[in-house]
């Protein structure tokens, strides 16, 4: 909810939660920047210090703009999440669209 009510339209959903893992540890999503409003943004979400234990504490995940660029590979987080770490090949990600919810 916190996610919608800032503007949020889409949300990109990677990591154990999405995988065939039977007891997932956690959830790694990248948001969609676009119409936004920071003054109702959940700082959090740009709360990246200490590999972001204030989002995992708050919201059991962590949370990227879909714009950033993840540091080992120089790809946006929404091209990261797309590639298998292992085995560098394409995959799916879940895509969460709020206007809905």
């Amino acid at each position: 909810m916190a996610l919608r009510t800032a503007g949020y339209r889409r949300v990109y959903i990677d990591g154990s939660f999405v995988c065939a893992k039977k007891m997932p540890g956690d959830f790694d999503a990248c948001w969609d920047t676009d119409g936004v409003d920071p003054e109702i943004l959940d700082p959090v979400f740009l709360t990246f210090e200490r590999k972001r234990a204030a989002q995992k504490r708050k919201y059991l995940g962590e949370f990227f703009p879909v714009s950033m660029t993840e540091g080992g590979t120089g790809s946006t987080f929404l091209e990261f999440f797309q590639v298998d770490k292992e085995t560098g090949r394409p995959k799916g990600i879940i895509l969460l669209s709020l206007r809905s919810l």
